[in-house]
């Protein structure tokens, strides 16, 4: 098990990745933010760690698990509410052309099924990966951020996006982006992952720690007719087995809740 973490050493390791000699929050932040556990961890570690504004884009690109968008709405809610000093707002964007530009994506077209757990080992990227969707949000981030004369954005990557085949999850990934971004004779703009380097498991302690209710963040790609999350696509596996880790128990439900349960109970594991 990895140590938990403060909101301050996340801050200061993630610092010390992009060469910051005194660890510091940004005064002004854009954040593309989905609504999923990941992105929700990183809104509050921006709010707890001092960050004064907070500019949050979020995208309806007619994915498949569309409730996402409802928990932004929920999320942003109790933000405000827990930190009335901060500047905290939001951009939902449509861009629903990614519908007819990446149709091959199982979250972008309906007749491609979501990918089993069970069935996608040594695939270079799952059926749900969406052709250059976070180069896609993050240069648009960038660009409200040099609108807002903010130097700093953030997205949810985590270390487990990577190995699941997610390229635009990854260090390597993020350090080329900012290597087109530093083009900008101008304005200097840094964009971050913070969670990059923590497991799942360590950014659902860190989330329980400041007070997230997970049962309004969603992750699974599926839109079940049931409203239940589904735990054999590897969103939903990833985020599971994270909760397990962890020592909590998902407050979502599953189609797999009966066996889930008797798992948890296996485990040990707590009510968040």
């Amino acid at each position: 098990m990895s140590k938990e973490q403060s909101v301050s050493e996340i801050l200061t390791n993630y610092e010390k990745t992009i060469g910051y000699v005194e660890p510091k929050p940004p005064e002004k932040l854009v954040l593309a933010f989905s609504g999923g556990a990941d992105s929700t961890v990183l809104l509050h570690i921006a709010a707890a760690g001092g960050v004064k504004e907070i500019h949050t884009v979020s995208f309806d690109y007619g994915q498949r698990h569309i409730r996402e968008l409802e928990c932004i709405v929920i999320q942003l809610d109790t933000i405000r509410r827990k930190y009335p000093n901060i500047n905290v707002t939001n951009k939902t964007l449509d861009v629903k052309y990614l519908k007819d530009i990446s149709p091959t994506s199982s979250l972008t077209n309906n007749e491609i099924d979501n990918p089993d757990i069970n069935k996608i080992a040594g695939d270079a990227q799952p059926a749900s990966y969406v052709p250059f969707r976070n180069q896609m949000f993050l240069t648009i981030c960038c660009a409200y951020a040099e609108s807002l004369d903010a130097d700093t954005v953030w997205y949810g990557a985590a270390q487990v996006d990577s190995l699941a085949g997610y390229w635009d999850g990854s260090q390597e990934f993020v350090d080329s982006l900012n290597s087109l971004v530093s083009l900008n004779r101008q304005h200097r703009i840094t964009v971050g992952a913070p969670l990059l380097s923590l497991s799942k498991a360590d950014i659902i302690r860190q989330g329980v720690k400041l007070g997230i209710n997970f049962a309004d963040t969603w992750t699974c790609y599926s839109n079940h007719e049931s409203g239940l999350a589904d735990a054999t696509t590897p969103s939903s596996s990833l985020r599971l087995q994270g909760f397990l880790d962890s020592g909590y128990r998902d407050p979502l439900k599953y189609i797999q809740q009966d066996k889930i349960n008797q798992i948890y109970i296996a485990r040990g594991c707590k009510a968040v």
